[in-house]
């Protein structure tokens, strides 16, 4: 199997022209942005280094940019932040369809266009993925999610990160937290079923569905306030504890969501021409509530 190797301590550009199949990133502080394209060879730029220097293998079809003292196991070690003094600007453009790995701390990581599976461990700084419709996997301890245009399978867990889904439109969105807040906006799925997996500790969870949703819902609280927009859902308990159940459409589909002391909020998106309507003067804006009563 061919390897090369680079040790890169400052501004610097590879191009690969060997395939890549797969990519992993690891590392403490700047910025890590990995994009997909259809054509071309793969190939990073390294905007800037301070510190250690990052090692840049090419072995087989997989590029690797890290440290030599970060790995995927042991992220407990980097809770301890004496002695960091390193930060990296590192970008890869990358074929749509490879596999990529991103493992931060106190670094901000956006992943766009890609189609192969996609997975991000972090300790702290945000990261957002933009249209990848491979499976995604994402874990944090304080960093938040954003997930835009997603249409892959994306599951995540995190302490205390957010975590925000724009226009999801994939087949399933399974996350928990303990203090994070979610919020879900999905868009038409073509039909196919809705599949909800939202858990909380403290952190509130809004859903906002499709004025056409399919699917059998179940969401409670403990001890937070409940909105519904939905005449076909039913809301029990007013005090404590309190839940919403039904059917909506058909019911093939499932949502789930459950938080102790958080609020929950099922939302309604108006029919598709009004949305339409709409969505210039609310682009980029969060999601909320087109109706609904709070309980």
């Amino acid at each position: 199997m061919t390897q090369s190797s680079w040790e890169v301590a400052d501004e610097r550009r590879l191009v690969f022209d060997a395939p890549v199949t797969a990519v992993d990133v690891r590392i403490v502080n700047g910025t890590v942005n990995v994009v997909g394209t259809d054509g071309g060879s793969a190939r990073l730029e390294v905007g800037s280094v301070e510190g250690p220097p990052l090692i840049v293998t090419h072995e087989g079809t997989r590029v690797t940019v890290a440290y030599r003292d970060l790995p995927w196991q042991g992220w407990s070690k980097w809770l301890d932040r004496k002695g960091w003094h390193r930060s990296a600007v590192v970008s890869l453009v990358v074929p749509a369809r490879a596999d990529v790995a991103v493992g931060v701390v106190d670094a901000a990581a956006v992943v766009s266009g890609v189609e192969g599976d996609t997975s991000v461990r972090g300790v702290s700084g945000d990261t957002t993925l933009v249209r990848l419709s491979g499976r995604v996997r994402a874990e944090s301890v304080s960093g938040g999610l954003e997930a835009q245009s997603v249409t892959g399978e994306l599951s995540y867990d995190s302490v205390s990160g957010d975590l925000t889904v724009i226009d999801g439109a994939g087949p399933s969105v399974r996350a928990g937290t303990v203090s994070g807040d979610m919020l879900v906006d999905l868009t038409s799925s073509g039909g196919t079923p809705i599949d909800l997996a939202l858990t909380s500790v403290s952190g509130d969870v809004a859903v906002r569905l499709p004025d056409l949703a399919d699917a059998q819902v179940n969401a409670e609280t403990a001890g937070g306030a409940v909105t519904n927009a939905f005449d076909g859902l039913t809301v029990t308990g007013e005090w404590g504890a309190k839940r919403v159940t039904g059917t909506l459409g058909a019911g093939a589909g499932s949502l789930r969501a459950s938080t102790v002391s958080g609020s929950i909020a099922l939302l309604r998106k108006p029919p598709a021409d009004e949305e339409g309507a709409a969505s210039a003067s609310a682009a980029g804006s969060a999601p909320g509530p087109t109706s609904g009563k709070v309980v």
